[in-house]
């Protein structure tokens, strides 16, 4: 698994990633799958998350993985920041906002993320 536990100003943050998977389906979902089992351990509302898409491809394939792990982790994650995601990736992320009414804040980089994430 290549997702983490990271600690920025004294807050503990779940660092989803999924960066550099490039059009590996499977690859992201098996990660998913773990993530997932990490969030539904901690209590409800309280997950603050980066996810890092960074080279790795959104496909109409994943959208649905994604909108169900989305629906199934949102009562725990308290906010959730994303990095590598821009142009038609950004319109897919926005359709899963709307579908699963989980909000989605998109970063240029890790540092704001984090900084938006302790605020």
């Amino acid at each position: 698994m290549k997702s983490r536990w990271i600690e920025y100003k004294g807050k503990k943050i779940l660092y989803q990633d999924f960066a550099n998977l490039f059009f590996n389906t499977k690859a992201v979902k098996a990660e998913l799958e773990q993530v997932e089992s990490i969030v539904l351990v901690e209590p409800e509302d309280s997950v603050l998350v980066i996810s890092d898409f960074t080279n790795t491809e959104i496909t109409s394939q994943l959208m649905p993985i994604l909108n169900e792990a989305s629906k199934v982790t949102k009562s725990h994650v308290h906010k959730t920041a994303v990095i590598g995601v821009a142009g038609v990736k950004r319109t897919l992320g926005d359709l899963l906002s709307r579908l699963t009414g989980q909000p989605l804040m998109y970063f240029a980089s890790e540092a704001e993320a984090k900084e938006w994430l302790v605020k």
